[in-house]
């Protein structure tokens, strides 16, 4: 600034005024700066909004938040509506201070280290409304947002529609957009045509976001034809501009190639750039394109999930916890695992409430994991929900997150029977055993073979039992040998023990201590503590026509290990056989 202009300024504030945006309009910030700085200390209240933007924007001077808020706040106060207007959306957008008179401001992008991020929208609705009224097109769009989407007290969906229309007939991008969205959200599809002209009117302005919302209309057709290539076009200008949402969107359309192009290089950079930015659903798509990738790379994997879990997104943190629970990508940790599975449950993701009820039913939770188990459960179970009804039965059978009732299990297993194997399996046992309620055998007979015929083994094999026993109903040993014989084909080592038995017994099978030896011999591989013994015994003393001391000596001690005290007398039998055998 020139001697002559300082001193013009002092004279004629005005003249500073006149001189200052001059010079600023010609890129000239740093020497239009203290004309205008003079101005504003006269008062005059266009200068006070520049000087307010100057140190917002660091244009000509220094950025500074606090004293761009106080400049701000004395030119809305003399009555600048475009200071109001602004002043009003940084309120909105929790970019104010409580150091600058009271208030103060700043700029997100340029000052996002500063930013309290709490926004104030009683502040921002009484600013919004002084430039509104005075004509400010800007301040009638941030008065329609406010009266959208600001506190439920404070909504007023006519009224936003009101100084959307007035901020949109000004020609305001913002006014029209908010137009746009006030008339989809009255849902008449007559107004496609309109809601899409006013979107159209917004991108043309160059408003990102409406940039977006064009390619979404024009990508399905609304109110407009189907363009697939156009909107391709749009969302990479909307993703050119930063946009995380149109970021994202543009990725996904270049890895499938919805849009046209195919380019999954380009499509996970632009995935990337949009997860960086804040998008979780982009994050959460990475992760799920690495895990699917082949060979999966967990690690990458994790990185992502992780990213979109902490910022609240359900499934990628019930995706997180898979992977610490079962230690790919990341080290193994069952505690960090039920940490984010709980998150993901407490946040409403069903699966991951199945997942981690299903953890303590198996006895792999924590006592504090318990809470809110059963009402997750009884919530759906009550609305028809067969498996949630059956996870409610073994959470009052167990006392899982309830006191446990096994009246309460019986009511909820019987629900779930309907359709669930495994409920009418343990309904019919419960039936058998009489344990929450009456003992019914010939209804536990029905319901085991309800599971059976759905090819549950033990069911199976249960139901084998009260047919050779003729508990429930007529004994039918053919029938019982015939589900036997299925469940140990399958490789049920109860149903393989019970044949060998049948076959010792000449029950139901011919007597065949040389086939008892083979199933006992199946069923003693696979761990079955009876059928060592069986084994044991058969080979020690040649029942079968093979005589094998030592073979027997090793199973009857596994079944020992069993705590099997038929094992340990033989053994005591066998070893005092070797003793007078020694001696004679």
């Amino acid at each position: 600034m020139t001697i002559l202009d300082r001193l013009t300024g002092l004279v004629n504030p005005t003249a500073a005024l006149r001189r200052a945006i001059h010079l600023y309009d010609i890129g000239k910030h740093a020497e239009a700066f203290p004309l205008l700085a003079i101005a504003a200390r006269a008062g005059i209240a266009d200068a006070e909004f520049r000087v307010a933007r100057c140190y917002l924007e660091g244009s000509g001077v220094p950025p500074s938040r606090m004293e761009g808020a106080r400049w701000l706040r004395r030119a809305a106060d003399r009555g600048s509506a475009d200071a109001q207007a602004l002043l009003a959306a940084l309120y909105v957008t929790g970019l104010v201070p409580a150091d600058a008179d009271g208030k103060g401001l700043g700029s997100e992008r340029l000052f996002d280290r500063d930013s309290s991020g709490e926004a104030d929208f009683a502040a921002a609705r009484d600013f919004a409304k002084k430039a509104a009224e005075a004509g400010s097109a800007s301040g009638q769009a941030i008065l329609g947002y406010i009266l959208t989407n600001g506190p439920k007290p404070m909504r007023d969906a006519d009224a936003a529609h009101h100084w959307y229309e007035q901020s949109a007939a000004a020609g305001c991008a913002e006014g029209c957009l908010g137009l746009a969205l006030s008339l989809a959200r009255r849902g008449g599809t007559a107004e496609r045509g309109r809601i899409a002209n006013e979107i159209r009117r917004a991108a043309d302005a160059g408003l990102p976001t409406a940039i977006y919302l064009l390619a979404v209309i024009t990508e399905h057709g609304l109110g407009m034809s189907k363009d697939p290539a156009a909107a391709a076009r749009l969302y990479q200008t909307a993703a050119e501009k930063g946009l995380p949402s149109a970021q994202f969107r543009l990725g996904l359309a270049l890895i499938d190639g919805a849009l046209g192009g195919h380019d999954a290089a380009a499509g996970e950079a632009w995935m990337r750039r949009a997860a960086l930015a804040g998008n979780i659903e982009a994050a959460y798509v990475l992760g799920d394109h690495y895990v699917k990738d082949r060979p999966p790379n967990y690690a990458e994997a994790a990185s992502w999930y992780l990213r979109a879990a902490e910022a609240g997104h359900q499934a990628a943190a019930r995706a997180i916890a898979s992977l610490y629970l079962t230690g790919n990508g990341v080290a193994k940790d069952d505690k960090e695992g039920r940490r984010w599975l709980r998150a993901s449950a407490d946040s409403g993701n069903q699966e991951a409430r199945v997942d981690l009820a299903n953890l303590l039913l198996g006895g792999t939770g924590e006592l504090d994991d318990t809470t809110g188990v059963a009402e997750w459960f009884e919530a759906a179970a009550s609305s028809g929900d067969l498996i949630a009804a059956f996870n409610l039965g073994l959470c009052f059978a167990k006392g899982v997150g309830v006191r446990q009732d096994e009246g309460q299990a019986a009511h909820w297993l019987r629900r779930a029977a309907e359709g669930v194997p495994e409920a009418q399996y343990m309904y019919a046992r419960m039936l058998l055993d009489g344990r929450g309620l009456e003992a019914d055998l010939p209804q536990a007979r029905v319901w085991f073979a309800h599971a059976a015929d759905a090819g549950m083994l033990d069911a199976k094999v249960a139901l084998a039992e009260m047919l050779l026993n003729g508990r429930g109903g007529t004994s039918s040993p053919a029938a019982a040998v015939r589900l036997f014989e299925q469940a140990a084909g399958e490789g049920h080592v109860g149903a393989m023990f019970a044949l060998g038995a049948l076959c010792e017994a000449g029950q139901g099978l011919p007597f065949d201590q040389k086939m008892a030896q083979k199933w006992f011999a199946a069923a003693a591989e696979l761990g079955h503590g009876q059928a060592q013994l069986m084994l044991g015994r058969y080979l020690s003393r040649g029942l079968a026509g093979e005589h094998d001391p030592v073979a027997g000596r090793r199973w009857l001690e596994q079944a020992a290990a069993h705590g099997i005290q038929e094992a340990n007398d033989e053994l005591a039998e066998f070893a005092s056989d070797q003793a007078r055998m020694k001696v004679q």
